[in-house]
């Protein structure tokens, strides 16, 4: 895996005319997690985003070094396809490991599910189906947003299992979430609301 960092100094971000948050520094070496928290709406999918680079920051400089590969609520994968040929399509475009795809689907248990059109998998699936496309993408840089709704506790214990792997390889993990993740001693990025730091300012 290739040297990965993530840098951001100074972020802000603005939506719809509303400051959501500014002053956000991060800085992620190899090896290294990162955990934002705050209320609903305070903008952590857009700080995901941001620093996925498909949405650009009101304030600040983000600095990436490695590709990156994002798990959101979109799922991006086509419904009618079975499941192994909707990931065999951004393995295809990610250049990834002929065998990446494999392992994947073994770390989050969907080798069962290999034939089964993506519309007829259930919400937790849907969720290993995402989480698996990031993991064969080969990608160094994971960004994570909510990766545990829909898990079940086993499933959980994946997750967890396929983290701690990327980072022991010298990956990087940055998730958002409102519950406990399987994650070993993440930096945490607490987001507060623009307004309400204002009036208590």
């Amino acid at each position: 895996m290739s040297r990965a960092g993530l840098h951001l100094s100074g972020v802000a971000c603005a939506r719809g005319g509303r400051l959501l948050f500014h002053g956000v520094d991060l800085a992620m070496e190899p090896g290294g997690s990162a955990l934002l928290k705050g209320p609903n709406g305070i903008g952590k999918s857009s700080l995901m985003r941001i620093c996925a680079g498909l949405l650009r920051a009101t304030a600040g400089t983000v600095d990436r070094h490695g590709r990156i590969a994002l798990a959101d609520e979109r799922l991006a994968l086509d419904m009618e396809q079975p499941l192994e040929a909707a990931l065999r399509f951004w393995t295809r475009l990610d250049a990834a490991a002929s065998d990446a795809l494999d392992a994947a689907m073994a770390a989050m248990a969907l080798e069962p599910l290999r034939q089964v059109p993506v519309r007829m998998l259930s919400t937790g699936q849907r969720k290993r189906a995402a989480l698996a496309r990031v993991i064969a993408s080969g990608a160094p840089i994971w960004l994570l947003d909510e990766p545990g709704n829909g898990l079940d506790e086993a499933a959980l214990d994946l997750l967890g299992t396929a983290v701690a792997g990327h980072l022991a390889k010298g990956g990087i993990v940055v998730a958002a979430s409102h519950q406990p993740l399987p994650l070993a001693t993440p930096v945490i990025v607490a987001i507060q609301d623009h307004a309400w730091a204002e009036e208590e300012a």
